[in-house]
């Protein structure tokens, strides 16, 4: 039996590119359009045209920078990503060790980042170790929920199959609970993307030996050189959207590949 695939226009590949471009060029004029229409002044809301200047006047700066802290974000992320889907499994195989260990994840989430960021700097040192080490706590939670949500929603039909089989618990993680999990992981993966750069950024403020966008940041606003803070975080929005198109990406290939297989 075929299923037919009703298409619309929004599924169309054109309309997923174009879509987002109008809506930031729209975003862009309103900006524009209310910095004109209520006269602010530049040290409070400066023009796209001056944020685009300022980037124009030390480019090199401002891509080494973008550099810097995308690399930070995108290794915290991969470390989140296989620390939580692995600790989530673990918890899943063994539901006593979930029973102690799960509440303690939660202080992934719960601890305000900024208040153990100068523990990290004691820890792991000024530089990239404790930036990662930022993006990585604030962004592995969401994986780890996501993931052990996925594998406790396995189908129990197919559960009480391998059961009758004889598989044993990793048998049945590897064979059953870790592809039902597939959407769900993703999900985690997705939010972790963007929590990730906010770590890397924060990390920045307080730990970094180098120049990258956090650093910008701060020392522009000390400065009051609003465009120059506009552009750097316009700059990390980028970086925050970069990685979160390359998990949704990845996502759309393995959830693909997925369903061929269910």
């Amino acid at each position: 039996m075929t299923t037919r695939v009703r298409h619309t226009v929004a599924d169309h590949p054109a309309t997923r590119l174009v879509v987002p471009i109008l809506a930031a060029a729209s975003a862009i004029g309103l900006w524009a359009g209310i910095k004109a229409a209520f006269h602010i002044s530049d040290y409070l809301l400066p023009s796209p045209f001056a944020v685009l200047r300022a980037f124009n006047e030390q480019p090199r700066v401002y891509l080494a920078a973008t550099a810097e802290s995308a690399f930070c974000a995108s290794l915290g992320f991969l470390i989140a990503a296989a620390g939580g889907i692995a600790l989530a499994s673990a918890l899943s195989i063994f539901r006593i060790v979930e029973r102690g260990i799960y509440p303690l994840t939660l202080l992934f989430q719960m601890v305000p980042l900024i208040a153990i960021a100068p523990l990290l700097v004691i820890w792991f040192g000024y530089g990239r170790p404790s930036i990662v080490a930022c993006a990585t706590i604030v962004s592995i939670f969401p994986v780890i929920a996501n993931t052990l949500a996925g594998l406790r929603g396995r189908d129990a039909g197919l559960e009480e199959l391998f059961a009758i089989l004889g598989a044993g618990r990793r048998t049945t993680w590897w064979k059953l609970a870790l592809p039902s999990s597939v959407p769900s992981m993703l999900t985690g993966l997705r939010i972790a993307a963007g929590l990730a750069t906010i770590g890397t950024i924060a990390g920045e403020f307080i730990g970094s030996d180098r120049q990258p966008l956090g650093v910008l940041i701060t020392s522009n606003l000390r400065a009051s050189q609003t465009a120059a803070v506009f552009a750097s975080v316009l700059l990390a929005a980028c970086v925050g959207f970069a990685l979160f198109g390359a998990v949704s990406v990845l996502g759309r290939v393995i959830l693909a590949r997925w369903l061929r297989g269910v």
